[in-house]
């Protein structure tokens, strides 16, 4: 996002306030072929290129049903354990036999305690998502198209994404889990057992020690895919601009809106939140995709530059400095403390409920 908004949308010192307003500006022809055969230009491109093949190398590594055949893939060890069908991870229990990659399709819409109706999740994410999508609308109003330049509002979209695709499949997962209750009952009536009808409405029936459980399909592994690329992109962003960023523009005086300061940390808020509640799973090798995220947010603001000679949403970005390299690098090496950070918090959770709920708590 800009650090900007002296008043009339986005101007430099309009509106007659006495901050001052940062507006980024050109320092030279991006258009120009000599530009891009400078020296910085071959090593930063080098650094992305690093990123995106240790991404590749991970994903074809870990991912997909054929990791386990791969060397030294994430079911090296299980396919030790099992093959055929159970090659999957799908051992009773979820136990060693199960690839760190599977994700199991009850597992995108429940939430981590069984007492907790996978109607509140929905209900969280359905929230989330208007929220989330209000503020991205208001700010475009505000700030117009350019905005879609910073990589702040590519996460910003990414977590919107996320929450929609996330309210569909927990719409899913309600009616399914209502439909099975409802089966489980009439069972239950046909072989005269005792049952509690009230009860069916506060606590979930699946069994996540089930080994017949269905493996989650495509939007299922898009959802945990996104979800995993925006822990690490949230976290990149919002530690950026609050401990770079904004007190830089503190001590000089810039105007700093509302709007702004809301968009670096409500999707934090949300996304934290959504932890907290769901069953997602979180393999480390999925890092790759938060890789390929800011690769890809790299090579199009390159793409851009090279059509049009604009100015750098982001001065560490400009490729005429000398320091060009060591900034890409330090962004490039700083992805792994903004996922590991995440990963902690994941860690923390499933900790502290499997203390304080043995036998609410879901295990993944």
């Amino acid at each position: 996002m800009r650090f900007i908004t002296g008043g009339g949308g986005g101007g430099a010192g309009g509106g007659g306030s006495a901050a001052r307003s940062y507006e980024p500006m050109a320092t030279a022809d991006t258009t120009d072929l000599r530009y891009w055969l400078h020296w910085r230009v071959g090593l930063c491109g080098l650094w992305v290129l690093a990123c995106m093949a240790v991404a590749g190398y991970l994903i074809w590594r870990h991912e997909g049903p054929g990791a386990d055949r791969r060397p030294g893939g994430a079911g090296a060890a299980s396919s030790s354990v099992s093959s055929g069908p159970a090659a999957d991870g799908d051992l009773p229990g979820g136990g060693k036999g199960r690839r760190p990659g599977v994700l199991y399709d009850d597992e995108a819409w429940r939430p981590c305690l069984r007492d907790i109706h996978p109607a509140w999740l929905l209900a969280y994410r359905l929230i989330s998502f208007f929220v989330l999508l209000s503020l991205l609308v208001v700010i475009v109003i505000s700030d117009g198209g350019s905005i879609f330049y910073y990589y702040t509002q590519w996460t910003f979209i990414l977590v919107t994404i996320y929450f929609g695709l996330g309210t569909a499949l927990s719409i899913y997962g309600c009616s399914k889990f209502t439909d099975e209750n409802v089966a489980a009952v009439a069972a239950d009536m046909e072989l005269g057992t005792n049952y509690m009808p009230h009860g069916l409405a506060a606590k979930p029936t699946f069994d996540e020690h089930s080994g017949d459980r269905e493996i989650a399909g495509f939007w299922g592994y898009l959802l945990q895919i996104i979800y995993q690329t925006n822990a690490g992109a949230v976290m990149l962003t919002d530690c950026v601009f609050w401990f770079i960023i904004f007190p830089f523009l503190t001590v000089k005086d810039y105007n700093l809106n509302f709007l702004l300061i809301g968009m670096h940390s409500v999707n934090a808020v949300f996304l934290l939140g959504e932890a907290a509640l769901n069953s997602l799973r979180f393999p480390w090798f999925r890092i790759a995709y938060f890789f390929l995220w800011t690769a890809l947010y790299v090579i199009f603001q390159w793409i851009v530059h090279a059509a049009t000679p604009i100015w750098w949403p982001y001065p560490f970005l400009d490729l005429t400095s000398n320091l060009a390299p060591l900034w890409y690098l330090a962004v490039a090496v700083l992805q792994l403390p903004c996922y590991v950070v995440f990963r902690l918090v994941i860690k923390l959770k499933h900790h502290l409920l499997a203390k304080w709920f043995p036998v609410s708590y879901v295990r993944g």
